[in-house]
């Protein structure tokens, strides 16, 4: 970071609060001072007088003066980061709906119960292949390509997915091309064998955990209408057991029925997970569970009192598994600039069980976002022209946002089905986000550096 001068005295809280500017945002982090400049992502501190000047400047609507503020403390007003969407990306990430089926009944489910509302399907093997093989196209020694497994309840075709893992790997080692496997499973069917099976290949598995108990059984349960929650924690020790070759973590899918956070991060932690992460569900078929303003604004200050433990954890040189304030610090540390909110429609694309390409395992089955299938390949030129559509800087309002290239328009699935109505929570967990960053990034450089420990 650049270092601007001492902060001698608070700044307002006008100035802390411009968010109406798109080339910068001011925030506060105790006697620290900071401004994010949108382009590029670049995170600087500044001083009092600096910072009050360039809340004057974004009221004045004079567009010059934050230029020549710019000029006078070194920062570039010159564009460094272009705004135009990109011409081709390779596709370099398969996520394969091998079960388009599902043993739970979950309240909220994108994929309307795990069949995508079609009839459930089981991926044919030739499809399996087809898209195995379809994943290295292009890819060149020393390249990485991914393969993710999901659903519906991907266990429910294990045979399928070993085959398929088995089969990537063999290509990825005949060619030089690294390769890394990912799961997400409602963790009902998991076994020892799997477990094994998973750590021998590497998986990052991600298991769907609501809450615990009752919390978890109201949102996740079986299609019968029992509760999932003792019977997924019954079989999750094997997995605990082997995380040192598998890298583990809970997803908490946030409702306006399980928004005890801080509680959930806890008692998930105890169980043994290392990494645990929310998302809240603002868009679902029937509209059921989907957070409202007022459930997103307590969903915030659940999420801020994480990062607070989070935050204490670090100062006091211990590890903490809140997944959501770690992702964010090391990307606010890379300078990660994002024109989209993932990999979806360009990198990454998602497979159904009869072999059409979509945007992302979201949009299976869905024709405004189908890019081909895997026998006759991707359709480059609708690609192109989607990301072109979905690009930051041709939505609104996402072109006049300071978030904007940390946010990345919101997840294309849900802004196209719903809207935006989670704005001003983004805004405001990623103030949050950029302020814990200027508390941390001096005194904890060990953990920005990768470590465990302050020694490690």
């Amino acid at each position: 970071m650049t270092y601007l001068g001492k902060a001698v005295s608070p700044i307002t809280s006008n100035a802390c609060n411009v968010a109406d500017d798109p080339r910068f945002h001011l925030f506060g982090a105790g006697d620290d001072r900071g401004m994010l400049v949108v382009d590029g992502s670049r995170i600087h501190r500044v001083n009092h007088k600096v910072a009050e000047l360039l809340a004057f400047a974004a009221t004045s609507g004079r567009q010059e003066l934050i230029d020549d503020i710019f000029n006078a403390i070194g920062v570039s007003a010159r564009s460094v980061v272009g705004n135009e969407p990109p011409l081709q990306i390779p596709v370099r990430a398969f996520s394969l709906a091998i079960a388009q089926k599902c043993n739970l009944g979950c309240t909220y489910c994108y994929a309307e119960g795990g069949d995508f509302g079609a009839r459930p399907k089981i991926m044919p093997d030739d499809v399996a292949v087809a898209a195995a093989q379809r994943l290295f196209d292009g890819a060149a020694p020393g390249d990485t390509v991914r393969l993710a497994f999901l659903g519906g309840e991907p266990l429910m075709n294990r045979t399928g997915l070993r085959r398929v893992t088995d089969l990537a790997e063999k290509i990825a080692q005949s060619r030089n091309i690294n390769i890394s496997f990912s799961l997400t499973t409602n963790g009902t069917l998991l076994t020892e064998d799997d477990a094994e099976f998973l750590a021998r290949h590497g998986f990052t598995v991600t298991v769907s955990l609501d809450g615990v108990g009752e919390f978890h059984d109201r949102l996740r349960p079986f299609r019968n209408g029992s509760g999932s929650f003792n019977k997924i924690v019954a079989r999750l020790h094997p997995l605990f057991e082997r995380q040192d070759r598998i890298s583990l973590s809970a997803r908490v899918t946030v409702t306006p029925y399980n928004l005890s956070l801080l509680d959930t991060l806890h008692a998930l932690a105890t169980l043994g997970f290392r990494s645990v992460g929310f998302s809240p569900v603002l868009s679902s078929p029937t509209g059921r569970g989907e957070m409202t303003g007022d459930d997103l604004a307590l969903m915030l200050d659940q999420m801020i009192a994480c990062g607070r433990d989070f935050e204490d954890h670090l100062l006091s040189g211990r590890f903490h598994p809140f997944a959501n304030l770690a992702t964010a610090l090391r990307e606010l540390h890379r300078g990660t600039h994002r024109p989209y909110p993932c990999g979806a429609g360009a990198s990454y694309l998602g497979v159904s069980a009869e072999g059409e390409l979509a945007a992302c395992h979201r949009f299976v089955n869905e024709p405004e976002a189908a890019f081909g299938n895997v026998r006759s390949g991707l359709d480059q030129e609708r690609q192109t022209g989607w990301l072109a559509e979905r690009h930051v800087d041709r939505q609104e309002p996402c072109k006049s946002c300071w978030a904007r290239y940390l946010c990345g328009g919101g997840c294309h699935h849900e802004v196209i089905h719903r809207g935006r109505p989670a704005c001003d929570y983004i805004r405001s967990w990623l103030t949050y986000c950029l302020e814990t960053y200027l508390r941390l990034e001096h005194d904890c450089r060990w953990w920005f550096d990768g470590k465990i420990a302050p020694n490690g």
